[in-house]
């Protein structure tokens, strides 16, 4: 497999299908997407299952000059990119199959532009030349807007642009960095990149810069309000995967950018990470407590959750890192799967308010089982994914600033209870509504859907090595480079104390 281009296969596979989806029947392009999905699906497994964790850094390179281009066509991952490809080739078969009977509008254009975005995220993940990144990263965008704005709700003009603007806009000030990072050390080779050392003034800019793309695509407090619309418009499978994927794409830039490029700048802004980060868990969670609309309480969730990855990434330390990479991963399972069980009742009822349901364990049992399990995986309950990662996570906080990691801790408590809250209203409570009642269990399609997320959550529950140890030696390698620059924390619990007591003992 060594010889094989296989990272380009995996971005040509969706593409050539995408261009012939658009010339096909309703039927035929439902097919070709999910034929194309699965097969990148089982090129994905090959790849993580020919992955050599304690092999070199970057595996499966591919370098292949452009005549008369500054853009190189080089790809190539790490463990990081490898997880975050996984996400995106497991749920993409998933999105199609929601939205086999949901959409009956233009169905080979939707499905066209799906297959586009699923070849400009493992696009991001695999780029390794500045420009080239950027080019995947910015057209990602066109896709969803599209999917949002023609297949969208009653108000999917506004949510499309509003996606589309406020992701761009950040997204300009990052062009602008890279085109002075290339000036400056000569090169648009990531991993040249990121091991060069800018000087710590323009550091500050630069990190400035990438933070303003980043901080919206995330998205951080207060440049959030973006997603509960952008979600509550978008049709299932596109909150599906703006939920799981897209999002991710902020704390990768972070990873492969932010962090590594510009240390002396990242240790500078903690304070103000950290400020973000805390406002975001406590003001987003409070607002999630009295929404209305089940889509747009679990986009509250989303940025809430998001803020657990900017703690754990700008802790500097490896259970902080470790921990934001796990959140990442549980949040695109946890949360897709929470938006397919919306889109099940959806397509059953046609409203989103929670009010008009309730009781729902008496009539859809299977529902209520799966419904549940994905509330507690959000929650964090100890044996499903959430758990794994907001424990390293605030582990992680509290070794930096334990004030950081009290008020992270706030955001779980109100996790708790916004979710718990929205599973009791319903699957339990009081039916209101004659239709709800009558409403049938899943079907076997949906069943297809859910219980590889559901297997998937179990398994990184009990399992998390399969997906840390793929991981672990690159998030050291970031570490080299982090902790020179790594700010003081305020902890007591420090290696050399926990030693002397153990010494005692």
């Amino acid at each position: 497999m060594t010889d094989l281009p296989i990272l380009s296969i995996m971005i040509a596979v969706p593409l050539v299908a995408g261009v012939l989806a658009l010339f096909l029947s309703a039927s035929a392009a439902r097919w070709t997407a999910l034929i194309a999905t699965l097969t990148n699906l089982a090129l994905g497994i090959a790849v993580w299952t020919a992955f050599d964790p304690a092999g070199a850094q970057w595996q499966f390179v591919e370098r292949v000059g452009l005549a008369g281009s500054p853009i190189d066509w080089a790809l190539g991952i790490d463990g990081i990119a490898l997880m975050l490809i996984m996400l995106s080739v497991f749920l993409m078969p998933i999105c199609i199959g929601a939205s086999w009977r949901a959409i009956e509008k233009r169905v080979p254009e939707y499905m066209s532009a799906f297959l586009l975005m699923e070849a400009l995220m493992i696009g991001v993940f695999t780029a390794q030349d500045l420009l080239l990144f950027y080019i995947f990263f910015e057209g990602g965008l066109i896709p969803m807007y599209l999917t949002i704005g023609i297949w969208g709700g009653v108000e999917r003009i506004k949510a499309s642009y509003k996606f589309f603007l406020y992701t761009l806009a950040g997204s300009v000030l990052m062009l602008i960095a890279m085109l002075v990072m290339i000036h400056t050390a000569g090169t648009s080779d990531i991993p040249a990149l990121m091991a060069y050392d800018f000087a710590p003034g323009l550091q500050w800019w630069l990190w400035l810069a990438f933070f303003a793309s980043f901080a919206v695509k995330m998205p951080m407090w207060p440049v959030h309000t973006w997603l509960p619309d952008a979600h509550v418009q978008a049709p299932t499978a596109g909150s599906v995967i703006l939920a799981g994927v897209l999002l991710k794409m902020g704390g990768y830039g972070f990873i492969r950018f932010s962090l590594p490029m510009f240390p002396d700048a990242s240790a500078h802004f903690v304070p103000l990470v950290f400020t973000m980060s805390g406002i975001a868990v406590v003001y987003t969670s409070l607002v999630a407590l009295v929404q209305r609309d089940m889509k747009k309480l679990i986009a509250y969730s989303s940025v809430a959750h998001m803020a657990f990855v900017t703690f754990g990434l700008f802790a500097f330390n490896r259970q902080g890192i470790e921990g934001a990479l796990m959140v990442m991963l549980s949040h695109g399972l946890v949360s897709g799967a929470l938006f397919l069980c919306v889109g099940v009742i959806y397509d059953r009822l046609h409203t989103r308010e929670i009010d008009r349901y309730g009781a729902l364990s008496d009539n859809m049992p299977g529902y209520a089982l799966l419904f549940m399990l994905f509330t507690m995986a959000s929650v964090g309950l100890p044996g499903t994914s959430g758990f794994v990662g907001e424990f390293l996570a605030l582990t992680g906080t509290y070794r930096a600033s334990s004030w950081g990691a009290i008020t992270a801790t706030t955001g779980i408590i109100l996790g708790a209870a916004y979710m718990l809250y929205l599973y009791w209203r319903i699957a339990y409570g009081t039916q209101r509504n004659a239709d709800a009642a009558a409403m049938k269990d899943l079907d076997s399609r949906e069943w297809l859907l859910l219980a590889p997320i559901a297997a998937a959550v179990l398994w990184m529950g009990v399992y998390p090595e399969s997906f840390m140890k793929p991981m672990r030696a690159d998030v050291g390698r970031l570490l080299t480079r982090l902790t020179p620059a790594a700010p003081a924390g305020d902890s007591h619990l420090t290696a050399g104390k926990l030693a002397t007591a153990s010494d005692h003992e």
